[in-house]
């Protein structure tokens, strides 16, 4: 498949008005792309657009409000991009939110929410676009899953489960699009500084200080720009890799994983714990609360159960 053509071509970017997803729309206005840019926040997707206009003022930008735990909304809206742009060349399913708590300490309902927004707005919208796809020759379709999409921690059953279904969907295309000659990939960023640990929900049977306390631990582990994300993203579109992990706080677990499948949690809070007390630190029997979810950033946050809603990478976007 030859690399990817990025101007005077139309993306469509979810989750467009923060975090990953807003520095994909700049970066695309930049590479020549006209754009189609989805959030809920009407004041900060506003503000990316005005500041792509002024720099880009040739660029064609459309935006829509959706709120994508809303089935119906998330259809309509799909529905109405595809009657606009029959032919788009990127569709980049970036927008995330996350929920603190493990199984427990979660309603069923909010476990959900993290699923609907996560993996069923990804599909519906796939599901929809995929025609104007297939109509454009050389199009690429970009999945944003997580490091927990190669992971699972303590504390991030939603979260997880959400993300290793948008994985394993993503691979599926990926497979089932080649003779349409449609490219696909998975992404999967360590820690990104984004706002998803700020929105991030936090599971009802959660207490606010052991949340707390795990969120201002987390933080500190964010040092992935968004803006530098995003460029690891599009290069991965443009050579047209099937898997992009952005930061050594994906690369590292992802083979730990691979190497330790039943058993890499209890390294990852080893680790952890060892960071946290020094040099000389033992791992204790019970690991501190992992932090709340967050965009890309570059730690490694396998670390220990998040009782706070912890991710490693705010994508941005679709928050609550």
């Amino acid at each position: 498949m030859r690399d990817f053509v990025f101007p005077g071509g139309t993306a469509v970017v979810t989750g467009a008005a923060s975090g990953i997803g807003e520095a994909l729309a700049h970066a695309l206005a930049r590479r020549g792309a006209d754009l189609v840019l989805l959030d809920r926040d009407a004041e900060r997707l506003d503000a990316v657009v005005a500041a792509i206009r002024a720099a880009h003022p040739d660029r064609r930008i459309d935006t829509h409000l959706v709120d994508l735990a809303d089935a119906d909304a998330t259809d309509r809206v799909a529905a109405e991009i595809r009657r606009a742009h029959p032919r788009i060349r990127l569709l980049v399913n970036n927008a995330g939110v996350a929920l603190g708590g493990r199984f427990d300490q979660v309603t069923l309902d909010e476990f959900l929410w993290v699923v609907d927004i996560n993996f069923r707005a990804v599909v519906r919208l796939t599901h929809t676009l995929l025609p104007a796809l297939k109509a454009e020759p050389g199009a690429h379709l970009v999945n944003v899953s997580s490091l927990f999409g190669l992971i699972a921690p303590a504390g991030q059953a939603a979260y997880s489960a959400s993300k290793f279904a948008v994985r394993g969907f993503t691979e599926a295309l990926r497979h089932e699009l080649v003779d349409d000659g449609v490219g696909v990939t998975s992404v999967h960023p360590g820690g990104i500084r984004t706002r998803i640990a700020q929105s991030a929900r936090v599971g009802s049977g959660v207490s606010r200080e052991e949340y707390e306390a795990g969120r201002r631990q987390f933080e500190k582990l964010l040092s992935i720009d968004p803006a530098k994300a995003a460029e690891v993203i599009l290069r991965g579109v443009e050579r047209r890799r099937g898997r992009v992990l952005i930061g050594w706080s994906a690369k590292l677990p992802d083979l730990l994983a691979r190497l330790a499948p039943a058993s890499y949690h209890r390294v990852l809070v080893a680790g952890a714990n060892r960071s946290a007390g020094g040099p000389g630190a033992r791992s204790t029997s019970r690991p501190e609360p992992a932090p709340a979810p967050t965009p890309a950033a570059d730690p490694v946050p396998a670390p220990r159960p998040a009782v706070g809603p912890l991710t490693p990478e705010a994508t941005g976007g679709q928050q609550a």
